[in-house]
């Protein structure tokens, strides 16, 4: 069992009112600000970029590019979570992600997020270097909950009607904003029953995991709608098939425009992270969305 202590220390000043530090590992994560987590995926069949990152020094080559255009934090993903997607073992989700993590913990100064539900991959991934529990699954799989409190890093809990597989088999809601926001407050009081603590959890309200578009529209326009949970938000959009819908059906690669027009409307609607594939442009619009809700 790791021995780490969590801390968060608050900024000298924000107007927000989950504006803290993180302590990822012993690399900080300021969300005084709105931040940039570059997306490194080490799988042959995600969405947008399955394949590309399988060869290791590639992928150490892609992560430290994306620090060096803003990054805040690296999320490094083994198994696939796209809908339909297939779930793969332990043992070769580890043997993807720990080699990179540990070559990239040494390269690197900013924090390192796992983004798995499986609680042997948690544990493993923080003892190689990760800072950071990014779960597409809240922590629901048997033993993920006492996993993440026993790392003592920060975890990222997502909202997801059913799994991968079958999440988007005709999403259905009464109010999305309303059950979203109750499953992400019953998993923060899981996690602060399992020992997690209440400042090292971050909600995201996982945009297009069981979700049509319209789910998806109004759950972005109505983000702030979160704040009440008293954590920060991490949004995920980047080249997802909402994007695509919205320009008229356009195709992965065509989607970066309009990526970053959903992260700057996440900003000002009190996002503290957003996760992209496109780190430099993400980057520089958020600083003038920042710069204008600052100025609110």
């Amino acid at each position: 069992m790791m021995s780490r202590e969590p801390s968060a220390v608050p900024p000298a000043s924000t107007d927000s009112c989950f504006s803290l530090i993180l302590d990822c590992a012993g690399k900080q994560l300021d969300l005084g600000s709105p931040q940039v987590m570059g997306i490194l995926n080490l799988t042959p069949d995600s969405f947008s970029d399955g394949g590309r990152f399988l060869n290791p020094d590639v992928a150490l080559k892609h992560a430290l590019h994306m620090v060096e255009e803003g990054a805040a934090v690296i999320d490094i993903g083994g198994e696939s979570t796209r809908p339909g997607a297939q779930p793969v073992s332990v043992d070769e989700e580890l043997d993807r992600v720990i080699p990179i993590i540990e070559r990239l913990a040494q390269a690197i100064p900013v924090p390192i997020s796992i983004d798995t539900n499986k609680p042997l991959v948690m544990r493993e991934a923080v003892s190689a270097g990760a800072g950071m529990i990014n779960d597409v699954m809240a922590l629901r799989e048997l033993g993920a909950l006492e996993a993440a409190a026993e790392t003592t890093v920060p975890v990222c809990l997502m909202h997801m009607q059913r799994k991968p597989r079958t999440m988007q088999d005709a999403p259905h809601y009464g109010n999305v904003v309303d059950e979203v926001r109750r499953f992400l407050r019953q998993r923060l009081d899981a996690g602060e029953a399992a020992g997690i603590a209440r400042h090292n959890m971050i909600v995201d309200p996982g945009f297009g995991f069981g979700k049509s578009l319209e789910h998806n529209l109004i759950l972005l326009k109505e983000l702030q709608a979160l704040d009440e949970l008293a954590a920060p938000v991490l949004v995920g959009i980047s080249r997802k098939s909402m994007v695509g819908s919205i320009l008229g059906d356009l195709p992965v690669n065509e989607r970066l425009m309009g990526s970053v027009a959903a992260a700057v409307v996440a900003v000002m609607g009190g996002a503290a992270i957003i996760r992209v594939h496109d780190v430099r442009e993400t980057v520089d619009a958020l600083k003038v969305a920042s710069a204008v809700r600052s100025a609110i």
